[in-house]
């Protein structure tokens, strides 16, 4: 299993892609499952106590996708797009391109000389691996899931 690059592609990230924005995009998913109907992003991160700033980002980001729906205005807020329980946790680690992020940054550390090279290939198969891993285990869990 892999992530599907070309979805990923189509999304404009609108927020940064780490394990704390995944974490949080499960949370404020969790959160709309829990108030069944819309929630405003300052009602999110006032659920979270987080920012509402960065909230409204990662939403952004979710909604692109189509996770959830958003309405904007005096009577706007977030909704689920579909039921929590078809959501995986995995669509949405994918969507925030949380690994392409890990990638770079273990690339990043590598240099541009002989030894960096072949370091670098090593770094792709084990990348590989450890993302077939992840999608393989946030795949067998939804939103749902954690709401519960």
């Amino acid at each position: 299993m892999s992530i599907n690059r070309e979805a990923s592609k189509k999304t404009t990230m609108t927020c940064p892609s780490t394990y704390k924005t995944f974490s949080l995009a499960v949370q404020a998913l969790v959160a709309l499952e829990r108030h069944a109907g819309k929630c405003s992003s300052s009602d999110i991160a006032s659920y979270m106590h987080s920012e509402s700033t960065l909230i409204r980002r990662i939403m952004k980001t979710l909604a692109q996708a189509g996770i959830i729906v958003s309405r904007e205005g005096r009577d706007g807020g977030y909704r689920l797009n579909k039921s929590a329980s078809d959501i995986t946790l995995a669509e949405v680690y994918s969507v925030l391109q949380v690994h392409d992020s890990i990638s770079s940054s273990m690339m990043d550390a590598t240099g541009r000389h002989d030894f960096a090279e072949g370091i670098k290939e090593s770094f792709h198969e084990i990348l590989a691996e450890i993302e077939e891993s992840t999608l393989q285990i946030l795949g067998s869990r939804t939103i749902a899931d954690m709401a519960n």
